[in-house]
């Protein structure tokens, strides 16, 4: 059986502490090993760890630590992905202030108040007026290159000027995560 994930593009300290706390609440289990800024680990390390995760969902988290071009991060996420073990539930896209590189297109996003918006948010999870539904961020592009049934665009993981916080269970991330499990239960109905 394929073990599912859900693939999350930010790894540092802070957004280790909300996935944590988020794949606890869901009763789920994160890769805290994936954390790390850039991605410490090779994606065939990774799916090590998924495969000998307790169960699932399994939250894995991917960052670039702002590279250029395509980062460790997102060589190891496009491992993942495609890796025959593993049925990607979707992708938690986590939003950057700068605009250079590729954008993905998101079917849901998510300001820091955890409210559906129409256009594109920044790092602090402001609905930025007038951007069209993508996310812009160093470890995202990879997302344009592989198959993901649902993309939640939301700012920056366990911060957004606290409304993510942890100690406040980092709603935010939890939220993207529940409609990426929402739709897959749909999906699979």
């Amino acid at each position: 059986m394929k073990r599912k994930v859900i693939l999350i593009t930010d790894g540092d300290r802070v957004a280790r502490e909300a996935v944590e706390e988020v794949a606890r609440q869901v009763g789920g289990r994160a890769i805290s090993a994936s954390a790390g800024n850039p991605t410490p680990l090779t994606g065939e390390q990774l799916v090590e760890l998924i495969l000998q995760a307790k169960h699932d969902p399994v939250l894995v988290m991917f960052d670039d630590c702002g590279s250029g071009g395509t980062g460790r991060g997102e060589r190891a996420m496009e491992y993942v992905a495609n890796h025959p073990d593993v049925e990607v539930l979707g992708a938690v896209a986590v939003a950057s202030n700068q605009r250079r590189g590729e954008r993905v297109p998101v079917d849901i996003l998510l300001d820091r108040e955890g409210n559906q918006v129409v256009h594109g948010v920044d790092k602090n999870g402001l609905e930025v007026k007038g951007e069209p539904p993508v996310i812009w961020g160093d470890t995202v592009e990879a997302l344009n290159r592989i198959s993901v049934p649902i993309i939640v665009g939301i700012g920056d993981v366990g911060k957004m000027d606290r409304f993510d916080d942890v100690k406040r269970g980092a709603p935010v991330t939890r939220k993207a995560v529940e409609l990426i499990l929402t739709f897959s239960e749909k999906n699979r109905k």
